[in-house]
């Protein structure tokens, strides 16, 4: 509908049309007053009633990223191993780096760096506040090796767990186990497909299934048995699986094809893995984890 204001300068302009067909000169200026200001009148858009709303608060609302309160520091990296064995040496007890890659069983410097470089490890620096093994706070801090960890239950079909016994590594040497099979993670990996990953390359196998519900995520800290004298906290992430093809009773042995970086860096690496079926009966599986 047209505005009231409209309408009535309408029929206002019609009338001086009307009384001036034909305007003189005098009244030209007048005549052209009132037409202009018809026309402005008409096309004008309506007077809202509402007042105008400020552009600051049109704006749109932007999203804040939250971090979870006690987070631990970002994980250390290196460039080399020579500027590893720089900063951690005065870090360590005295004796501790020498036996690494020396005392059987034992990994390498070399390996420690491959582990921080690809993300399977993360190296951290903690002040003793957040270091739940230490007591007091001097103002130092804590070296702490984090590595999460696909643990996998594989049971025959008379409910024994297999488990590996022990390691044939690079050097000739034995590490014993005597764990389910496990695999560190990737940065970002499913547990799926971790678990999928740790069966191909240490039993040689594609067909696994994890049991639906029974997936457990558990947390332990100790020094670790690859590297004496470093701290390591473990964040384990253990599934039931079945896996077919897999040999039904007694003991064997499968060749580890998943290690290939390792051998290429001239690292310790595993060339075999041993396993045997055993009860779990009394839990000593579960404190072999511990």
């Amino acid at each position: 509908m047209r505005p009231l204001p409209s309408l009535v300068t309408a029929g206002f302009t019609a009338a001086l049309l009307s009384a001036f067909p034909f305007p003189s000169p005098p009244n030209l200026f007048f005549f052209a007053a009132a037409a202009s200001f018809s026309v402005v009148c008409l096309f004008r858009p309506p007077l809202s009633t509402f007042a105008p709303v400020s552009r600051r608060h049109r704006g749109p609302y932007h999203a804040v990223t939250m971090r979870r309160a006690d987070s631990p520091p970002p994980s250390l990296s290196f460039s080399s191993p020579e500027s590893l064995n720089d900063w951690i040496r005065p870090r360590l007890p005295s004796d501790a780096l020498a036996s690494w890659g020396a005392s059987p069983g034992t990994k390498s410097l070399h390996n420690l760096w491959l582990e921080i470089f690809h993300g399977e490890a993360s190296l951290l620096l903690l002040p003793h506040s957040q270091d739940e093994t230490r007591g007091g706070e001097d103002g130092s801090s804590t070296l702490l090796r984090v590595v999460n960890v696909a643990a996998v239950r594989i049971r025959n079909s008379r409910g024994a767990v297999l488990v590996e016994s022990h390691q044939l590594l690079s050097d000739g040497t034995i590490r014993h186990r005597y764990r389910p099979l496990s695999e560190k993670m990737m940065p970002g990996e499913p547990v799926e497909a971790a678990v999928a990953r740790a069966v191909r390359e240490e039993l040689g196998k594609d067909a696994v299934k994890i049991v639906p519900g029974s997936y457990n995520m558990r947390v332990e800290e100790r020094t670790s048995a690859s590297y004496p004298g470093l701290p390591a906290r473990y964040v384990l992430h253990s599934v039931d699986a079945e896996v077919e093809g897999l040999p039904e009773e007694g003991e064997f042995s499968t060749e580890e094809n998943g290690e290939g970086s390792e051998a290429m860096e001239k690292a310790i690496f595993v060339r075999r893995h041993f396993w045997k079926w055993v009860t779990d009966d009394d839990g000593s599986i579960e404190r072999a984890w511990g």
